[in-house]
């Protein structure tokens, strides 16, 4: 099955901000093993919340590139 540009594009940006999402839960699970600080636990959790934002939102731009293929 052969992907156009924006396909791969598309899936590319979910790999990525699944990876992005992984490497902020590992750092934040880290985090809470080390009991540091409150302001480094914020970071991380501010951290984490981007990474499934921008996760949520490459995941809708893919659905509304393969709904449009669909039509």
């Amino acid at each position: 099955m052969k992907q156009d540009g924006g396909e791969a594009e598309a899936i590319l940006r979910v790999a990525n901000a699944a990876r992005e999402v992984l490497s902020a839960a590992e750092a934040l699970e880290e985090h809470a093993k080390a009991k540091s600080n409150e302001g480094a636990r914020a970071l991380h959790l501010a951290r984490l919340t981007a990474a499934v934002d921008d996760l949520q939102s490459a995941r809708d731009a893919l659905d509304e590139l393969l709904a449009k293929k669909l039509r």
